[in-house]
């Protein structure tokens, strides 16, 4: 019997080491499974739910890959206007949200239901 006993504590701290490895190997896999469930179709997150109309514009031009600049050129305004419309400090006129909306391929129903309510 003595000889048994220092055999059987190396085979415990093995099949410890091999559990511990198994909850390990689960745990990444569950993280990387929410993350996927948590991604976008192109595999990308998608952007967060914007609250104010800035945000919403910004999430949309940066979505598309495009810059201030390129915005501000595509409407015929100044990219500063553009900048002042993603911070908030002002908003655009109706008929550059129009031009907007079209520019991201939206409608502007669809670029305003984004945009959260505050009561």
């Amino acid at each position: 019997m003595a000889s048994a006993f220092p055999l059987a504590l190396p085979v415990l701290l093995l099949n410890l080491a091999l559990l511990v490895f198994f909850i390990y190997v689960v745990v990444l896999i569950v993280r990387a499974l929410r993350k996927y469930l948590r991604s976008g179709p192109d595999g990308k997150n998608p952007p967060e739910q914007a609250k104010t109309l800035g945000e919403t514009l910004k999430a949309h031009r940066t979505s598309r890959g495009f810059t201030q600049e390129y915005v501000a050129e595509s409407l015929g305004v100044s990219r500063q206007a553009v900048s002042k419309w993603e911070n908030g400090t002002s908003d655009p006129s109706t008929a550059n949200l129009m031009a907007l909306a079209k520019l991201y391929g939206l409608s502007v129903d669809e670029l305003l239901k984004q945009v959260e309510t505050t009561e």
